[in-house]
């Protein structure tokens, strides 16, 4: 089934193809790295990953080019350094670091690229000269503009003209701006800035503003015009909107083919906000969540839908991953086999439906069990095989059904399957009170035990 995607400039689902098979390439916009990221931030972490997986499934693992860039440097970032007094490189270090144990966490595979902005200025003042020379970008006291009316079709991604951004708009004398939608390019430095925040260029010493960091770090590692671009709702004005207008009127050609958005995630019907107090973060969910789980959740609805995050949403992604390694456990020990055409790639194949894709992946779970019940091995092999491959495609199914089920550290679990030998030895020699007070002890544990013809296993629940 041809890969469709639904491209935000376009406002409809189109085949997706790429201008090169052998190197598809996809540009997601990353983080802000000065303080832990909040769980709406690992929407499009998860939904890009799956994406990242489709299109290596279609094209070949070496084919696809995933590039997420690191913000090292913003007004944010300089602001935690002069509060905490810790240079700007130490802060996102250790905050980049954390950003990508938690990206691990919900089984995220690391980009084939992740360009940090720092690294990338030289680019930014090449594509700001690039703009001067053609007419798009003046000088001010306070650095350098882009010239918004400059570019006759501004706006067509995000579908604002010019009146709707001036509604409600100043122009700010202090920076001269030209026109209230006219946007920094490069901000001059202001008195007490850290020093690790400066560069110089022929305008001034200063810092690059924040779109033109994209449009530099795109264009130099996937070319000028890229396959795909991705990130959340929240970008596609003015960010994502900025960046096409540097990047074209720079370049003279298209930026990306394909612009993808995902929507928000409300907690329990409101936008998560700072101001609401509602602001939740991965790290804190990962302390009672598996990483699965919130994948899993993540991906129950569609990506340009609004997602409501709530404890019930958690627990029933929980329920059902059990369910599903429950039934992958049954056909564990099945010969290798091969898995067959299945609906889930076929179902993110249309624009990542992932709701379809995951009753596929329950619909395989389901398959299992008919196959363990029957003892038809090469159904078992077959079911086995499927529910691996179509676990691949989404980022679950990682682990074996025993370390999903069991969990725990190592000694713990040690000491459960002591107890639990110890019931089969208790119910070899017919000692079955012992072995009824070995299960309800454990029972009360919350570990099931499960017994068969090949022997006891354990779970907890």
């Amino acid at each position: 089934m041809p890969i469709r995607l639904f491209d935000t400039m376009a406002r409809e689902k189109r085949a997706f193809k790429p201008q090169d098979p052998s190197r598809v390439t996809m540009y997601v916009c990353g983080p802000t790295v000065y303080n832990r990221a909040h769980i709406g931030n690992f929407r499009p972490v998860i939904v890009f990953d799956t994406l990242f997986r489709v299109l290596r499934a279609a094209y070949g693992e070496d084919a696809v080019i995933y590039a997420r860039n690191v913000t090292d440097i913003e007004d944010k970032i300089i602001a935690a350094s002069q509060e905490t007094g810790e240079p700007i490189e130490a802060i996102t270090q250790k905050f980049a670091a954390i950003y990508d144990e938690d990206a691990a966490a919900v089984n995220a595979l690391p980009p084939t690229i992740i360009p940090w902005a720092t690294e990338h200025v030289e680019e930014m003042i090449d594509i700001i000269e690039a703009l001067e020379r053609k007419g798009y970008a003046y000088a001010t006291d306070a650095g350098v503009f882009f010239n918004v009316p400059q570019m006759e079709d501004y706006g067509r991604l995000s579908r604002r003209n010019l009146d709707d951004n001036q509604a409600g708009a100043r122009v700010d004398v202090d920076l001269g701006k030209r026109d209230p939608a006219d946007f920094a390019l490069w901000k001059f430095a202001k008195p007490g800035e850290p020093e690790d925040a400066i560069w110089d260029s022929k305008w001034g010493r200063g810092r690059p503003g924040w779109h033109i960091e994209c449009s530099a770090m795109a264009a130099k590692h996937l070319g000028k015009t890229i396959d795909i671009h991705g990130g959340g709702i929240d970008l596609q004005f003015p960010h994502h909107e900025n960046e096409v207008a540097q990047s074209e009127c720079a370049h003279g050609q298209t930026m990306a083919n394909y612009w993808m958005h995902n929507g928000f995630l409300d907690m329990a019907g409101e936008k998560m906000s700072k101001s609401l107090g509602n602001v939740v973060l991965l790290n804190d969910l990962l302390n009672d969540w598996d990483g699965e789980v919130i994948r899993f959740a993540m991906l129950s609805g569609h990506y340009r839908a609004p997602l409501d995050w709530t404890a019930d949403l958690l627990e029933q992604a929980k329920t059902t991953l059990n369910r599903i390694y429950g039934a992958l456990r049954r056909v564990w020990d099945a010969d290798t086999g091969t898995a067959s055409d299945n609906g889930v790639m076929d179902a993110l194949s249309d624009d990542l439906n992932t709701p379809i894709a995951l009753a596929e992946l329950s619909r395989l779970a389901g398959e299992a069990n008919g196959a363990a019940d029957r003892k038809d091995d090469a159904a078992m092999a077959e079911a086995r095989a499927n529910l691996l491959a179509a676990g691949s495609l989404l980022g679950l199914l990682t682990r074996t059904p025993s370390a999903w089920e069991q969990g725990g550290d190592s000694d713990e679990n040690a000491r459960i399957d002591a107890l639990v030998a110890a019931r089969v030895q208790a119910r070899a020699d017919k000692d079955w009170a012992e072995a009824d007070r070995i299960r309800d002890e454990l029972a009360a544990e919350g570990i099931e035990i499960m017994d068969s013809a090949s022997g006891a296993t354990w779970r907890r629940i």
